[in-house]
């Protein structure tokens, strides 16, 4: 199986919805994706993230089907700097303490703490593990038992929080240090394939990270 993660085309964050070179890139990624093979096609509630997927629904001929808990986080919490920013947080854990993520947790620091992005990791997290065992992986500590397994791709469209979220369960990484270390810009692409052995422990390979459409002036939300 593999999971064919997208964020969504450039916004216009007021109206919730693409601008016109984010129709664009959403059209673009549309023709990038059409060889992938996808089955199925997931979406995030939030506008800017349902016309994004619709490019490649349209050109598929594949409905969207909803996941109302990838719509993007939100963050913020009493005495935190950068207003609760989880990037910007991020930046200063690695920047400006050397935050030692193979022995601390980043949980506990005080950025996160009582962060309400953390709550979101959670919830995604729980949410997330529900849809694997949907597609027969049930997740046991860091890794996936194979119940059944499937051969289908498919493609979900949301955010740059939501995902990196998303991204850090799955593959067992501090959210921080996937916010920091692996950034993402409007319409990239990420693929995780999950191997297909029925009745044995597996964990998800990231095949593809795609930072083609990168620019530094853009920020995630």
């Amino acid at each position: 199986m593999r999971i064919v993660f997208v964020r969504h085309g450039e916004p216009d964050y007021e109206h919730d919805c693409l601008t016109e070179t984010g129709k664009a890139q959403a059209a673009e990624a549309a023709k990038r994706l059409r060889g992938l093979g996808i089955t199925e096609i997931y979406a995030s509630p939030m506008g800017r993230a349902q016309q994004t997927a619709a490019s490649t629904a349209e050109m598929l001929g594949l409905p969207i089907r909803t996941l109302d808990y990838m719509h993007e986080i939100s963050w913020g919490g009493p005495d935190i700097p950068d207003h609760g920013h989880p990037w910007g947080l991020s930046d200063r854990m690695v920047n400006q303490e050397d935050f030692d993520f193979s022995r601390d947790d980043w949980r506990k620091h005080p950025y996160f703490e009582k962060n309400v992005a953390t709550g979101y990791y959670d919830l995604i997290s729980e949410k997330l593990d529900g849809f694997l065992a949907e597609q027969g992986y049930v997740r046991e500590g860091r890794r996936y038992l194979c119940e059944a397994g499937t051969d289908k791709t498919i493609a979900l469209f949301s955010h740059g929080g939501s995902s990196n979220c998303a991204l850090a369960h799955i593959l067992a990484l501090p959210l921080p240090y996937v916010a920091t270390y692996l950034p993402y810009d409007f319409t990239s692409v990420i693929i995780l394939n999950f191997p297909v052995r029925p009745g044995e422990y597996v964990h998800p390979e990231l095949v593809l990270f795609d930072g083609e459409l990168r620019s530094e002036t853009l920020r995630y939300s």
